[in-house]
């Protein structure tokens, strides 16, 4: 979330590529994870932060999306995307926990091939003040990139991200920081209030620069198309058209690296969403959906 957990981001710098003649850097993994992840939320409480206008009850769910492309300019050198991600999201008694695997597959106008492969778990606590992520990338069936961590926040004076991999090491969270939940959190709250435009720094430990700078503009009530799933009784939410830009966390970076589009409902589900790398952009759409089980806390 920011407003979902979802997102396609994924720069790849990786030997495997690198042995061949035109290895591209891609769109950061951080794209599909962190709008998902930071759409999945809190289930049945009210928000207070940051003038909330509306109390927020979330659903826990798991849901598959499909993965494809949606336009290509030539210069992109891209031709096809082809993919998958599965997403869960539940209540785990003390926080809020998040599966997701993310597969796919860029095919170039040269004819090369790249598989990406994403498993992502988190934790985050459910008074936002504490978060634990893992995250292992696959390029072409190797290992690419593995990433382990934590990070806490004090309120709005900031706080601290730690990682175990792939180094030991520390950074410094800004203050107004915000996990994926409780970035989530804010857009259901802020939805119809009016007040449509909010940015923040988003920590979800998917990258090893730290936050992201996220734009957040909150649009109009949307009326999606009618979709057959399991429970389809999730898809009877109000729904939002939520748009998204991640920025780089270097500062001098004036442009975005992606935009993501989406329609959210306001029990936490991602209905669909569009991601714009700027020379092509990647669509998602739901294939399933059912309710995650409540645990016996």
């Amino acid at each position: 979330m920011n407003a979902t957990g979802l997102t396609l981001n994924v720069t790849v710098h990786s030997p495997a590529l690198s042995a061949t003649s035109s290895s591209r850097p891609l769109p950061r993994k951080r794209s599909a994870i962190t709008v998902l992840t930071a759409l999945a939320c809190l289930s049945g409480v009210s928000v207070t932060p940051m003038a909330a206008a509306r109390s927020v009850a979330l659903a826990p769910h798991k849901a598959t999306y499909k993965l494809s492309l949606d336009h290509a300019r030539l210069q992109s050198g891209v031709s096809d995307v082809t993919g998958k991600m599965s997403f869960a999201w539940n209540d785990a008694c003390d926080g809020w926990t998040i599966d997701q695997r993310f597969q796919v597959k860029f095919v170039y106008t040269e004819g090369e091939e790249m598989d990406l492969v994403t498993n992502y778990a988190t934790w985050e606590a459910k008074d936002g003040t504490s978060y634990r992520f893992s995250v292992r990338k696959l390029v072409n069936g190797n290992p690419d990139e593995e990433l382990s961590g934590g990070a806490t926040l004090d309120g709005n004076k900031g706080g601290t991200a730690y990682y175990d991999k792939p180094e030991a090491r520390e950074l410094e969270l800004k203050p107004g920081t915000m996990f994926p939940s409780a970035h989530t959190m804010r857009i259901l709250s802020q939805v119809g209030s009016g007040d449509n435009l909010f940015s923040v720094p988003l920590f979800d430990g998917s990258e090893a620069e730290g936050p992201s700078p996220v734009n957040t503009v909150l649009g109009k009530m949307r009326t999606p198309p009618a979709l057959k799933v399991k429970d389809g009784d999730l898809l009877k939410a109000k729904a939002w058209q939520v748009s998204l830009a991640f920025f780089p966390a270097n500062p001098n970076e004036a442009l975005p690296d992606y935009e993501t589009s989406m329609e959210l409902l306001e029990n936490g589900v991602v209905r669909s969403m569009l991601v714009d790398y700027g020379d092509f952009r990647v669509k998602m759409e739901l294939e399933s959906l059912e309710k995650a089980p409540k645990p016996p806390c």
